[in-house]
């Protein structure tokens, strides 16, 4: 039997950085199939609830303990956001330059990327793909300033709900996450062209597959 160790060299990893933030706008389908670049993203903050424990009791032990359905949802912080969010913020434009707030959100995906660092490589040892599903962005707080001696850009923050779409012999979920440590090196590339679009040698336009074509597509032959 091998002796356990500790912090070789190469397994020191750590996660840091948003990059490659991509909007998924939803389809009267409920596919995603268009993708715009989202600029200006300052972080999103993962934040699921539910899973809490609940015991019952019989013949004077407890009896077993029952787990409430699991639910994602989150932070995004940007200080810009593609024109096509506008209409997943409640926003519409009736006439080039006027704009009505308070109308109907629709629902989008999103997809951004996060950096694996470890000892020996740093920053670029490799990444993860984090893919949300079903969100829909709540009304957010715009704070203008006057500018002064200490300028700052202004921020906008959504709060973010989902409703995971189903997936086969599994939970529904929605969320997903792609590591290249471990992922098929030519199903990853194959899949990154999809989801980020290419132009040369066809062009394919930006789309999120659904999470039964995410696993098809990531399953190796």
């Amino acid at each position: 039997m091998t002796k356990l160790t500790w912090d070789n060299a190469g397994e020191r990893t750590y996660e840091t950085g948003i990059e490659k933030g991509v909007l998924y706008p939803i389809d009267v389908n409920g596919a995603y199939p268009a993708g715009y670049a989202w600029n200006g993203l300052i972080s999103f903050s993962v934040s699921p609830s539910g899973a809490e424990p609940t015991a019952l009791w019989a013949d004077n032990i407890k009896y077993l303990t029952l787990m409430s359905a699991e639910e994602m949802a989150g932070t995004l912080e940007a200080y810009t956001y593609p024109p096509e969010f506008e209409e997943c913020d409640g926003s519409v434009e009736p006439v080039l330059g006027v704009k009505l707030s308070q109308q109907a959100r629709k629902k989008f995906a999103l997809c951004w990327r996060t950096k694996v660092g470890n000892d020996t490589d740093g920053e670029d040892h490799a990444y993860l793909i984090h893919i949300l599903y079903g969100c829909l962005a709540s009304p957010s707080e715009k704070a203008y300033q006057t500018i002064n001696d200490s300028p700052e850009a202004i921020t906008f923050s959504w709060e973010v709900s989902t409703t995971p779409p189903s997936i086969t012999t599994y939970k529904p979920t929605a969320y997903i996450v792609l590591d290249s440590r471990t992922a098929d090196e030519t199903k990853l590339e194959a899949f990154e062209n999809i989801i980020y679009g290419i132009t040369l040698p066809t062009p394919i336009v930006a789309r999120m597959p659904l999470p039964d074509e995410v696993i098809s597509l990531m399953t190796p032959a």
